[in-house]
């Protein structure tokens, strides 16, 4: 598949401003270790290469253990996660696939648990920009790793122009 149009160059103004609240997320009460898992789990959920390709290289340079990476799939059945950390991966699934009867009390007292109301409201936050860049990627077909030099990540993972190691 290739790319349908370039989103970014089409609506410049807008893209500039998701981007802004997402830097805005960044700089938010949730550590970003948790904004990676969140990163990557929505990415999983809607399909979406590009940002899961992004997100797993992101978190591998923060320091993320390649097997966490690889359990974030299947957070509920590992053991490599902490309380706080499947409480947010509980959120960021619900969120992303909102139930028709919305947030179950049990997935909030689970959060609630874990967060202050302002890392709650972050989170969410968190979660909303992920899916933004997610519906947008999924829709024009953003190819993985295409935007790996504007990032840095080509150098970090010593890829070529071809996205090869």
């Amino acid at each position: 598949m290739s790319q349908r149009l370039d989103y970014a160059a089409q609506s410049p103004e807008l893209f500039r401003k998701l981007g802004t609240f997402s830097h805005a997320v960044h700089n938010s009460s949730i550590e970003a270790a948790i904004i990676d898992l969140v990163n990557i789990r929505a990415s999983q959920l809607n399909g979406c290469g590009f940002c899961l390709d992004m997100h797993v290289k992101e978190a591998t340079i923060r320091g993320e253990r390649a097997l966490r990476l690889h359990h974030v799939a299947a957070w509920r059945e590992s053991n490599l996660f902490s309380a706080r950390e499947r409480a947010c991966l509980a959120w960021t699934d619900t969120l992303t696939h909102l139930p028709a009867q919305g947030v179950a009390d049990d997935v909030y007292e689970r959060v609630r648990s874990q967060l202050s109301e302002q890392e709650i409201v972050d989170l969410t936050y968190a979660v909303m920009a992920i899916n933004a860049w997610n519906r947008a990627n999924v829709a024009f077909r953003t190819q993985p790793g295409s935007l790996d030099q504007a990032f840095g990540l080509d150098q970090a993972f010593g890829l070529d122009k071809a996205g090869l190691a």
